[in-house]
């Protein structure tokens, strides 16, 4: 029986592959997916996730939309990197259909309470969705067999500010809401994207080759692929896919440490998700991953826009 996935995303590029990941892998089946604003807002962000949706063959999953700001900030976009519809402006189909109406804090406990035990949590974008459903139930995370978070930079180094990762930059409060509450959580950061997760120009080419799919996967990151060469890395890295990866397949996690974790809220440290590694530190309350099978992740990537 394959395992069911909960995928909580604010669909731009990265996020999409990182659906295509999840979708056309035979060994997980997606139960839903709901929807955040960030990385653009809620509206595109929808679409997008529809839209990628559609275009693996799986028009059948639900969309739900969810939160369209965080917690207590206004929203602020990462459209500056993918680009204004958060898909790198690329000419894509219209969507099939509307979200699904049912709101997807209320859908993401309703998983929660179905089975406890029976779904796997994947997180792509800020936790706003995630936090609420925590105010709904404390327990929820604890309801879910495993939550695997793009999150965080645990080095240290960060891509919004100097230690800030965006997804716990954009909504700083959820992110210690969630680090903070009971169940198993990991965090894949972006210390182990830009180490492990770029896609040079020759694996781009080679996904071009594949078909539609991996056509699809490097188009909708021209504007992505861009912003990184200006900032220093050796094409467009992605988050999202190997966060993904990792919760389809947590053998690509080479090195991985449990910690405490501290969430910088304000100023040049919001953002920041440090261990906190003192003596007398509390319990841990989250599995950091610290290194990758870079080969392991491609051939994943590969296998999934293969048609």
């Amino acid at each position: 029986m394959p395992r069911s996935l909960v995928i909580d995303t604010d669909t731009a590029s990265d996020d999409a592959i990182a659906l295509l990941l999840a979708v056309r892998d035979p060994e997980v089946a997606v139960r839903a997916v709901t929807v955040v604003a960030g990385n653009v807002p809620l509206p595109l962000a929808v679409r997008n996730a529809i839209v990628t949706l559609d275009l693996c063959g799986a028009s059948d999953i639900e969309v739900h939309a969810g939160a369209a700001s965080p917690l207590s900030r206004s929203l602020e976009t990462a459209q500056y990197v993918h680009g204004e519809d958060g898909m790198g402006g690329v000419s894509l189909p219209d969507p099939s259909r509307q979200e699904t109406s049912a709101d997807a804090v209320a859908q993401l406990v309703a998983f929660a309470n179905e089975q406890p035990g029976l779904h796997e949590l994947v997180t792509l974008g800020p936790l706003t969705n995630v936090a609420l459903a925590l105010r709904e139930d404390p327990e929820l995370l604890a309801k879910y067999k495993c939550t695997t978070m793009m999150l965080g930079s645990p080095d240290g180094v960060g891509n919004v500010n100097a230690l800030g990762e965006y997804n716990a930059w954009a909504d700083p409060e959820a992110t210690a809401a969630v680090l903070e509450a009971p169940g198993t959580k990991t965090m894949v950061g972006w210390n182990i994207s830009r180490r492990y997760a770029v896609i040079t120009p020759v694996m781009q080419d080679r996904l071009r080759s594949l078909g539609r799919l991996g056509a699809f996967a490097v188009a909708i990151n021209a504007v992505v692929d861009q912003y990184c060469r200006d900032t220093g890395l050796a094409g467009y890295d992605l988050p999202d896919p190997i966060a993904m990866a990792i919760a389809i397949d947590d053998t690509i996690a080479t090195d991985a440490s449990d910690e405490f974790l501290v969430v910088g809220l304000d100023g040049p440290t919001r953002g920041a998700t440090l261990p906190d590694r003192r003596f007398e530190r509390p319990a841990p309350t989250c599995r950091v991953i610290w290194e990758a099978d870079q080969n392991a992740f491609l051939e994943k990537l590969v296998a999934a826009c293969t048609l």
